[in-house]
């Protein structure tokens, strides 16, 4: 669906909070299109409601754009993200002098339902990890290149996008750690066990070199034609790995990340050395592997005792 025409006004300040969100909030593309296409749909429903400028909007336009959407059956998450993404604008319109009052300081959204994230189990892991051992000894240089990539994964919790992103010189194999530039641009130094340091060597002297060309750069990890690897084509490949596991309702590498800070709360990591390796900036976003590790206990609980 083409985009509606906005007034003048509101391309102005469409395109004032893109150039924001780049400039200082330093958000990846993937992220301004998302706050982009939320705050287009709120200004399309202004327009529609015969608004041409931006001091125009009050509490009701911000609460009438919301119900139209849960009438239409948007999710409780959406409408909780959309509402986020609408009060950040004001914020920045305010500060920017665009409007005098900020209409969207008591608006409130239904809180997004909180899911528990998909876990493997370790012997699942296992079992993926050897098939993937045994597809790299063949020699060929990609199952070598994807066996590293899913250690890594795994063993860092690291996001996609970070993971296509690191450079050679971002790895310290001595200490067995990497650096990693996560969401705002932040560093971090992450630790990696022995599998992973292993499954990296074996890239490094016998994956890398055959893909590389004069275009690859540092790139750690590389796609068939020499460039740095894509996010896409590392979702394929772990999409590709879970369907072949068979028993597992995992879909992407986000599902690794998951498994990794479940794995390393259950077997007793500090909560917060948790959030330091994944990089949440709070701990209430690290604290929902909590959750997890206790339903997973309240599950083993009524399967095995006799009075659960």
């Amino acid at each position: 669906m083409e985009n509606q025409e906005l007034p003048p006004a509101f391309e102005h300040a469409l395109a004032g909070f893109g150039r924001y969100l780049e400039a200082e909030r330093a958000r990846s593309a993937h992220t301004r299109r998302a706050y982009l296409s939320d705050l287009r749909s709120l200004l399309e429903y202004a327009a529609s409601e015969g608004l041409t400028d931006l001091p125009g909007l009050d509490l009701g336009t911000f609460r009438g754009w919301l119900g139209a959407q849960s009438q239409a059956g948007m999710s409780r998450s959406t409408l909780a993200r959309r509402s986020a993404t609408a009060r950040s604008f004001t914020t920045w319109a305010f500060r920017e002098e665009l409007i005098k009052v900020d209409p969207a300081l008591r608006l409130r959204a239904p809180k997004a339902e909180k899911s528990l994230p998909g876990v493997l189990q370790p012997q699942q892991l296992v079992r993926l990890l050897r098939g993937m051992e045994e597809a790299a000894a063949e020699g060929s240089p990609v199952p070598v290149r994807n066996r590293a990539m899913v250690e890594v994964l795994y063993a860092t919790g690291l996001r996609v996008g970070e993971l296509a992103g690191l450079d050679v010189d971002d790895l310290n194999p001595d200490r067995r750690t990497l650096r990693v530039i996560g969401k705002g641009n932040k560093e971090r130094t992450v630790p990696y066990g022995v599998p992973a340091a292993v499954a990296i060597d074996d890239w490094l002297r016998r994956g890398r070199p055959l893909l590389a060309t004069g275009q690859s750069g540092p790139a750690l990890f590389l796609g068939s034609r020499g460039n740095r690897v894509d996010q896409r084509q590392v979702r394929t490949v772990v999409k590709g790995l879970f369907e072949a596991l068979g028993d597992t309702s995992a879909t992407g590498p986000h599902a690794l990340r998951h498994s990794a800070a479940t794995h390393l709360l259950d077997g007793g990591a500090d909560l917060r050395a948790v959030q330091e390796i994944l990089g949440h900036s709070s701990l209430a976003t690290t604290q929902i592997y909590t959750h997890v590790s206790v339903e997973r206990l309240r599950r083993s609980y009524q399967q095995a005792h006799p009075r659960a």
